[in-house]
């Protein structure tokens, strides 16, 4: 039986060649602003493979799957396609790498400094024997504690790589175990390691930031998650703790962040995500001495295309034989 497919995604020609060389029973349909399907051609469509386009769910009838070109799905609870049967599935499996990376990136210039070096670049100043000493010194990561909120894949590998640094790795998930999800899409650059992170539930939240010389916020937008980094948690952290955020705004409160910052109760912090994307010109991040602002890149995969394509070939390969998604989203627990 053949499979009506359709994107909204602005992917190249060569993509869809290859998607059609690889599910020869699929009939491939894309979209643009300009050209939107009508109303025919949607009552028809099997597989819907967009990052933020969705049509009503009453002008889909025929509709058995979602693709997303994401990993998170707030944005996907507010249409009426969330409240449906249909199967969501995320783009979960490609950024874990890059993310990782880019958390351990983002802490190691904290820790060496760089947003103060940064600061003096900009002004041409260099500092004295004493300033570099006072102000320069970097913080030894070797013993030092980081907390990493959500520990699903993405977690996983922050641990890994802060591991091989000597840290001490505390996770936070919802249950307190590691998710060992065997039906998750897999890029095979996950690199195997024993995990030797010390494991807790949300509940034991507080007693993590305690302990947590650096704070990684990873977990998905959620109801349980909005807000959960407040004033009284960035409160429980050590003195001079750091914060990056990968996850998505919302999650930790920006003003009490900024507050603690300026007063120097926090060193310094690492923001990719924002309450408001695009930041506002007006935003005092931009040039908030302590702060690394980056522009919602962590995740963005190097082999984007090709380990979409692999995704997308297999849940249609596993619609047609009329198998469950790989990386099905569970609309109870939001992700």
């Amino acid at each position: 039986m053949t499979l009506n497919y359709l994107s909204s995604l602005p992917l190249p020609d060569e993509w869809f060649a290859e998607l059609a060389r690889r599910v020869p029973d699929v009939s491939i349909h894309r979209m643009t602003a300009e050209q939107p399907p009508g109303p025919a051609a949607l009552a028809t469509i099997d597989f819907l493979h967009t990052g933020d386009w969705f049509p009503d769910a009453s002008a889909v009838p025929q509709l058995r799957g979602i693709q997303l070109d994401t990993s998170g799905v707030d944005h996907v609870r507010k249409t009426s396609l969330w409240d449906t049967e249909v199967p969501i599935a995320t783009l979960g499996g490609i950024a874990p790498v890059p993310m990782a990376e880019y958390a351990m990136m983002t802490l190691l210039e904290l820790a060496h400094r760089m947003p103060r070096i940064a600061q003096q670049r900009e002004e041409r100043v260099w500092p004295s024997n004493a300033d570099r000493l006072e102000s320069l010194t970097p913080r030894q990561l070797a013993g030092a504690t980081v907390g990493i909120v959500g520990y699903g894949r993405i977690g996983r590998e922050i641990s890994r790589l802060a591991s091989v640094l000597g840290m001490t790795v505390l996770g936070v998930s919802r249950s307190g175990v590691a998710r060992t999800q065997a039906d998750v899409f897999d890029t095979g650059r996950l690199a195997p390691s024993e995990d030797h992170t010390e494991l807790f539930p949300m509940s034991e939240l507080d007693a993590v930031l305690r302990r947590s010389d650096f704070l990684i916020v990873v977990v998905p937008f959620t109801e349980l998650t909005k807000g959960m980094i407040g004033e009284r948690e960035l409160d429980l952290l050590p003195d001079n703790a750091f914060v990056i955020n990968i996850a998505r705004g919302g999650i930790v409160d920006e003003k009490a962040l900024l507050h603690r910052l300026r007063a120097g109760r926090i060193a310094g912090v690492a923001l990719d995500v924002f309450d408001d994307e695009p930041l506002p010109e007006t935003s005092h991040w931009w040039r908030e001495p302590g702060a690394l602002i980056t522009p919602h890149v962590a995740g963005l995969a190097p082999q984007y295309q090709a380990q979409t394509l692999d995704l997308v070939v297999e849940n249609l390969t596993r619609l047609a034989e009329n198998r469950p998604l790989l990386n099905e989203v569970n609309r109870v627990a939001g992700y």
